[in-house]
C-alpha cells in the first residue's frame, strides 16, 4: 500500500473496502504478465463481492498464463472525495495500480440505476468517458451483464459489449487482444476483428437512423458487422469454471456464504422476467460435482454458510439428494444450509425441516399478482391453492413468518386486481390460524410491492409502464385495504423504477443525458443517500429528451426496437406470441410439461434443449 492510502485510509468508512489483501485473492508478479484485466463492478465492495458472476469471471482470467485479473469496486462518496482531493486513480485492488494503465477494463452491468457509477469510475480512472476519444488500443472498455441486452444507452462509452455468459468468450476476447497488441493493430483493427467473435457487440460498428417521430427507423452494421449479435452460453455446465479457492472477505459484505450454482436458465417462462429468458437454455451441473464443490469450498474457505442459487432453486430436480448429502456433511461440521429461489407450487416441508431444523428462518415466496386471471397473464404458472397449501404446510411445520412479493401495474392489471393482494394476505393469515401448533407465537405477514419494469427481451418488452401517479394511487387502494396488525405492507419508491424503465428500453440517445445527470452530480443512484430524482428530471430537460417516450409508450409490433441488435436466442415471434396469450390470460405450461419453441435449443450444436434440471 502506497503512502498516500495510508494517510487517506483512517479518514474514510470502511477502509477495509480499499484494501485488498484477502484470503484467496489472487497477486501475481507484474513483470511476468503480459495482460492486465481490471474486473469493475459498479457499486460498494459490499455488494461485488457478493456477485457469483464476478467470482467466476475472476477465476477464470487469472487461470491464464500471463494474465493478471485485479478487482475493483466504486468508492462509497467519503472515499471519492479523498482520492480526488489527493490525486489518486482508481486502482486494482491486487497491485494498487491505476487501472487506466491496465489493457482491458470491463464492468459487470446488472442494474440500470449503476450506469452513472460507470462514467464515475472511469473519470476515477483518468480515462475520457466516451470511446471515440480513447484512441489507443489500451485501455479496451469492456462491459457485460444482463443490462447488456440492451447496450445502447452506454453504447458511446463502451468499446465493446459481451452478451450473455462471460466464461468462453472473456478468454477470447483476450486472446484477440494479445494477437492485435503483437501485430501493431490499431484500436479501429481491433473493434473490426471483436466483432467477428461471436457474442462482442461492437457499438461503433453500428449506425442507427431514427424516424421524424423519434423512433429507430434502422440499425445498419458496417464492414461486415453482424445483425443481430447473439449472446454465448457455457454449453457443458459440469466442465464449467467454479471458484473453490473463492476470496475470503476482510470486511462485512452481503452474502457472506458459498454459493452453490446448481443449473442456469429457467424452465419457467414467466412472462416479465428478463432473467428467465436471457439465460435459457436450462443447464444443470451434476448434484455430485456439487456435493464436492460445496464441501471443498467451505474446507478452504472457513465458511459456516451454503447457499444453493440458481433463478429457481426448487426446480432442481436432484435437489432433496444433493441436500441429503450436503447435509451428512455440513450438520457435523456446523455449517448450515439455505435454499432461496423457493416456489410456492413445489414447496417441501421435509425439505425445509432438514435444511432448517436448527433455527426456522422466515419463508419467502412471490406470487407476483393477487388474483388468478392475472396470475395466468403473466404466466406464473401457481395457484391460490398452491399457494395456502404451502403456507398452511409451512405454518403447521412451526414457521410463523413469511414474505410476499408481488407488482403493481403488470399489463392487463385491475382493481380487482390490486385488491386480490390484500383478500390473498387475509387468506393466509386465516390459514395460520387453522393450522399453528402455537397460536400465542403470533405470526408475521409481511406484503412488498414493486413497480412493475418492462423488460427488454420478454414478452412484455412492447408494453408501456403505468404512470408514477399511478401507482401511488394503486399503493393507497391496497394499503386501505390491508387489515390486520400482523400483515405489513411495504412499497417500492417509484421514482427509480420509472428511470429503470427508461434505460432498460432507451437508445442511444439517452447518452447525454446520464452524462449530463453525472456531470451534475449523479452517483450511486442504487441509494437513497445519492439519489435525486430531480436531477435527472433537470438532465432530460437540458438535453430534450421526454424519459415518458422510453418508459411509458406501448411500442408497435413492428417498430424497431433499439435492442433488436441483440438476441438472447428467443425468438420476437414466440415472444409476442406470449404477449397475446397474456391478454388471454392463458398459460404457456413450463419447458418440462411440453416444448414450447422458444428457439432456445438452437444455441446448442445439436439443437436438443436440456430441461431436467
Amino acid at each position: 500500500m502506497n503512502r498516500t492510502l495510508e494517510h487517506i485510509l483512517p479518514r474514510v468508512q470502511k477502509p477495509a473496502r480499499y484494501t485488498g489483501g484477502e484470503y484467496n485473492a489472487v497477486v501475481k508478479d507484474r513483470h511476468r504478465v503480459d495482460t492486465r484485466y481490471a474486473l469493475c463492478f459498479p457499486d460498494t465492495y459490499e455488494i461485488g463481492m457478493s456477485n457469483l458472476g464476478m467470482r467466476i469471471l475472476y477465476g477464470v482470467m487469472n487461470q491464464m498464463e500471463g494474465v493478471w485479473c485485479e478487482r475493483v469496486f466504486a468508492p462509497w462518496g467519503d472515499m471519492e472525495e479523498e482520492m480526488r482531493r489527493e490525486g489518486v486513480s482508481l486502482y486494482g485492488l491486487e497491485s494498487g495500480d491505476p487501472i487506466a494503465d491496465f489493457d482491458l477494463i470491463g464492468f459487470s452491468l446488472g442494474y440500470e440505476m449503476a450506469y452513472s457509477n460507470v462514467l464515475n469510475m472511469l473519470d476515477l480512472a483518468g480515462l475520457p468517458l466516451r470511446s471515440e476519444e480513447r484512441r489507443g488500443l489500451s485501455p479496451i472498455v469492456v462491459a457485460g451483464g444482463t443490462c447488456a441486452f440492451n447496450p445502447e444507452p452506454l453504447s458511446p462509452f463502451v468499446d465493446v459489449f459481451a452478451l450473455g455468459e462471460g466464461e468462453d468468450v472473456s478468454v477470447e476476447l483476450i486472446q484477440l487482444y494479445r494477437r492485435a497488441r503483437e501485430e501493431c493493430w490499431s484500436k479501429e483493427e481491433f473493434l473490426s476483428a471483436a466483432a467477428q467473435v461471436p457474442g462482442l457487440y461492437v457499438p461503433s460498428l453500428y449506425e442507427v437512423r431514427y424516424q421524424p417521430d423519434g423512433t429507430v427507423a434502422q440499425i445498419e452494421p458496417l464492414e461486415g458487422a453482424p445483425l443481430p449479435v447473439t449472446k454465448r452460453i457455457v454449453q457443458d455446465f459440469n466442465k464449467s469454471y467454479f471458484p473453490v479457492k473463492t476470496i475470503v472477505p476482510s470486511t462485512e459484505i452481503v452474502h457472506d456464504r458459498v454459493m452453490l450454482e446448481v443449473f442456469r436458465g429457467c424452465i419457467r417462462g414467466c412472462r416479465f422476467c428478463q432473467a428467465g429468458y436471457a439465460y435459457r437454455p436450462v443447464r444443470p451441473r451434476d448434484p455430485k460435482l456439487l456435493l464436492e464443490q460445496g464441501i471443498a469450498a467451505c474446507k478452504d474457505s472457513g465458511y459456516q454458510e451454503m447457499t444453493l442459487s440458481s433463478l429457481s432453486t426448487s426446480d432442481y430436480r436432484p435437489l432433496e439428494q444433493l441436500c441429503d448429502g450436503l447435509l451428512d456433511w455440513c450438520e457435523p461440521n456446523r455449517v448450515s444450509l439455505s435454499l432461496p429461489s423457493l416456489r410456492a407450487d413445489n414447496f417441501s416441508l421435509g425439505l425445509m425441516e432438514r435444511v432448517q431444523h436448527v433455527r426456522k428462518s422466515g419463508l419467502t415466496f412471490a406470487p407476483e399478482a393477487g388474483t388468478q386471471r392475472l396470475r395466468d397473464a403473466i404466466n406464473k404458472n401457481v395457484t391460490e391453492e398452491e399457494i395456502l397449501r404451502s403456507c398452511r404446510t409451512a405454518f403447521s411445520g412451526g414457521w410463523s413468518s413469511v414474505k410476499l412479493y408481488f407488482m403493481l401495474g403488470l399489463p392487463t392489471e385491475t382493481d380487482e386486481d390490486v385488491l386480490g393482494i390484500a383478500d390473498l394476505a387475509e387468506k393466509i393469515y386465516q390459514a395460520w390460524k387453522e393450522t399453528t401448533p402455537n397460536p400465542r407465537r403470533g405470526v408475521n405477514i409481511t406484503v412488498s410491492t414493486a413497480f412493475f419494469v418492462p423488460k427488454p427481451h420478454t414478452a412484455f418488452q412492447w408494453e408501456g409502464q403505468i404512470s408514477m401517479e399511478e401507482y401511488h394511487r394503486r399503493v393507497r387502494l391496497l394499503r386501505e385495504h390491508m387489515r390486520g396488525r400482523s400483515i405489513k405492507y411495504n412499497w417500492h419508491d417509484p421514482e427509480t423504477s420509472f428511470l429503470e424503465a427508461v434505460f432498460s428500453r432507451g437508445d442511444r440517445r439517452l447518452a447525454g443525458v446520464l452524462e449530463e445527470a453525472w456531470r451534475q452530480g449523479a452517483k450511486f443512484d442504487a441509494w437513497s443517500e445519492y439519489f435525486d430524482f430531480q436531477r435527472w428530471m433537470q438532465a432530460f430537460r437540458t438535453c430534450g429528451v421526454d424519459p415518458n417516450f422510453y418508459a411509458g409508450r406501448v411500442r408497435d409490433r413492428e417498430e424497431v426496437l433499439p435492442w433488436s441488435v441483440t438476441a438472447t436466442g428467443v425468438s420476437q415471434a414466440f415472444l409476442w406470441r406470449e404477449r397475446e396469450r397474456a391478454y388471454q390470460a392463458v398459460i404457456t405450461p413450463d419447458c418440462r410439461v411440453q416444448c414450447t419453441g422458444c428457439g432456445a435449443d438452437k444455441l446448442y450444436p445439436g439443437g436438443v434443449c436440456d430441461a431436467e434440471a
